[in-house]
């Protein structure tokens, strides 16, 4: 039976994305009192299922969003390839380091298809007001929003397309970085 209600709380974090309430817990597991769901909490804390954060909510362990990670594949002369578990990963610590500064993006245009990023894309981008030359940055140009390689050479900056049909942009008044990108998810 507690394999059940584990069961039942995973499914809920997976499908809210949030921990339920102990009064939404009651709902899931069955339970009459409050006092139930606290004694099956205590459990679950126990055994590190979950664990409560400085305020006494509950958050899950950050095996909960983590996938497998079995090895690797050539993308260059078949070869046999042998599932092995080799470890997890938790996509959101891999790709976002700084989480209270990250935000994302669809992608309209496709002015950068040469660097890999197309229309209908979502790009992970940090919020920063300073760039490297070279890197995908969002950028305020003379007040319109773009993304686009971030060019400097001495005084001279401007936003460099990775589209050969598309210009560089030149700011008349100003360019502000917003944003440095970080990393681009396609569904397929």
């Amino acid at each position: 039976m507690y394999n059940d209600y584990k069961s039942k709380l995973i499914r809920f974090y997976n499908r809210d994305r949030r921990m339920p309430t102990y009064s939404e817990m009651m709902d899931l597991f069955g339970f009459k009192s409050k006092n139930a769901v606290s004694r099956l909490v205590d459990k679950f804390i126990e055994e590190g299922i979950v664990a409560k954060d400085h305020l006494g909510r509950l958050i899950t362990d950050a095996s909960w969003d983590a996938i497998p990670m079995l090895g690797s594949v050539k993308a260059g002369f078949p070869s046999d390839v042998g599932e092995e578990l080799t470890d997890t990963i938790n996509i959101d610590e891999y790709l976002v380091a700084k989480k209270e500064n990250s935000y994302m993006l669809t992608v309209d245009g496709d002015s950068m298809i040469d660097a890999h990023i197309a229309d209908g894309d979502m790009v992970l981008v940090e919020k920063t007001n300073t760039a490297k030359d070279g890197q995908i940055v969002i950028a305020d140009v003379d007040g319109e929003f773009t993304m686009k390689y971030f060019k400097k050479s001495g005084d001279k900056v401007w936003l460099e397309p990775a589209n050969k049909e598309f210009k560089p942009i030149y700011p008349k008044m100003y360019l502000n970085i917003t944003a440095v990108v970080k990393a681009v998810i396609r569904k397929y």
